[in-house]
């Protein structure tokens, strides 16, 4: 447990400094905590590039990781992966997973520019 902690730390802490480059080179760890931790993360990078890495994320096998980048898209409202989040809102096998993503929905269709 006690390097999972510490690896979900040292993420949040890439995300805080917005280096995406770092995170991207985690997202196919095979623990879901630490995808589950670079989807949160990437949420606090709003650039076109973060949420184009949220979408292989979208597709995760994990309910949890799923969740995250959902929240994430909402977070950064990355328009551009509208439809991904869509499938997960009305599809989705985790109830869930279909929450999360209708509210990210809801931030990405009320941005303000």
């Amino acid at each position: 447990m006690a390097r999972i902690d510490k690896v979900v730390e040292k993420i949040e802490k890439l995300g805080k400094k917005q280096n995406l480059s770092a995170l991207v080179k985690m997202i196919d760890d095979q623990d879901e905590e630490v995808r589950a931790a670079v989807a949160r993360a990437m949420g606090l990078i709003s650039t076109y590039d973060s949420g184009m890495q949220l979408i292989p994320l979208l597709r995760d096998v994990s309910a949890a990781v799923r969740a995250a980048a959902a929240e994430s898209v909402g977070n950064i409202q990355a328009k551009h992966c509208e439809e991904y989040v869509r499938k997960l809102a009305f599809a989705d096998s985790d109830p869930v997973v279909r929450q999360i993503s209708r509210d990210a929905l809801d931030k990405i269709r009320t941005r303000v520019i």
